[in-house]
């Protein structure tokens, strides 16, 4: 006899019999015992469910996923690695929460933008595809180091002969893109990865061109009447709905200058709307009064400069950027030797948090109404 009969006997015998206190507490108990084996049975295939997804998802066509290593608003992206090539790759996957005409579009916009770009400042693609079961994904280098906000978290405010390093090779990663008529339109430090290379230091990397646009497209893959963008790093002609060029991404630029000399944003405030509104009005601190410390001369006024309100007060173009890092006091003064000593000693703590997710709550790029800004 199947279960529900055996206790569909015991309710009839109980109800039958309703003086007897024996029998109706064995019909409550196979009541009970009823409800809790549909429960578990139910729990127990829906575990079973989760763990064939699982197993599903560590195989993605020739790529095994071993490990999230980060995710962002679109997409999240796993350790991976090649079953002939056996060469360690990063796979991003577009989270199934946006399976969506504008979110797809923007995704196969990012990995032909990336693909196109072969630079030693930008990632290189492998691979791109969609499984049978609808999953896009892409392929790229593993990068084995850290975001520069997770470089400010473990240590501070870095040496000016770094930050003049690290954004002379953001520049000549910014130039590429921009010679490709690709402008990034997030730029911030938690798109550029910086990893330690045996002979020569480190190198820079800048990563997830998701709001990447081309230059002579016009606004790009967006919501009508919205500005894309992280607050901290957006530039005010973007804020004001003028759109993107180069000059756009040098403000950026600038903003991550100021966050490695000084480890805080130029502008802080509690609402999104507060901080575009500083972006929009008020005027920067130069990075040495608010670290409160001299800088090499020339340094925070290029900074100020590419922080400039109006894109025509800022340098005209990231090789313009170059030339002006060179000719700073302290320019080259970051070794190897140097790059080798840090990573030696912090290199560690930073490449232990490659597992979490990048970004934080304070930098996410956000879509923001142009409508709705109350």
């Amino acid at each position: 006899m199947q279960h529900g009969a055996v206790v569909a006997g015991y309710v009839e015998e109980g109800a039958a019999r309703q003086g007897d206190p024996a029998i109706m507490m064995t019909a409550m108990v196979a009541m009970w015992w009823l409800a809790f084996s549909v429960v578990a049975a139910s729990a127990n295939k829906n575990i079973y469910g989760l763990r064939r997804a699982a197993d599903e998802v560590r195989q993605l066509g020739q790529y095994t996923l071993l490990r999230k290593i980060g995710e962002g608003g679109v997409g999240m992206v796993y350790e991976a690695s090649h079953a002939m090539l056996r060469r360690p790759t990063a796979v991003k996957l577009l989270k199934p929460a946006n399976i969506d005409e504008q979110s797809i579009a923007r995704f196969e916009e990012e990995v032909r933008a990336t693909a196109e770009l072969q630079h030693p400042n930008t990632v290189t693609v492998f691979d791109y595809g969609r499984t049978p079961d609808g999953v896009f994904y892409y392929a790229m280098e593993l990068v084995r180091g850290g975001t520069l906000t997770r470089l400010i978290e473990t240590d501070g405010p870095m040496r000016p002969a770094r930050v003049l390093s690290i954004l002379h090779q953001m520049a000549s990663g910014l130039a590429g893109a921009h010679a490709a008529g690709l402008i990034h339109r997030d730029v911030k430090p938690d798109n550029v990865l910086l990893t330690p290379v045996a002979g020569h230091g480190e190198v820079a990397k800048l990563v997830d061109f998701g709001l990447v646009r081309r230059e002579a497209t016009g606004p790009g893959i967006t919501m009508e009447g919205s500005i894309v963008g992280t607050p901290q790093y957006l530039a005010p002609e973007t804020i004001r709905g003028e759109g993107a060029d180069a000059r756009s991404d040098i403000y950026a630029l600038g903003g991550v200058g100021f966050f490695l000399l000084t480890g805080e944003h130029v502008f802080n405030a509690k609402t999104i709307v507060e901080v575009c509104s500083m972006h929009l009005t008020a005027e920067p601190d130069a990075p040495s009064a608010r670290l409160g410390k001299a800088l090499p001369a020339g340094l925070d006024e290029l900074i100020v400069r590419l922080l400039a309100k109006s894109p025509d007060d800022r340098p005209a173009s990231a090789l313009e950027v170059q030339a002006a890092l060179e000719a700073i006091d302290g320019f080259g003064d970051w070794t190897p030797e140097d790059a080798r000593r840090w990573w030696t000693e912090l290199g560690p703590d930073v490449m232990a948090a490659t597992g979490e997710a990048a970004g934080s709550a304070s930098t996410k790029a956000l879509a923001i109404d142009l409508g709705r800004r109350t």
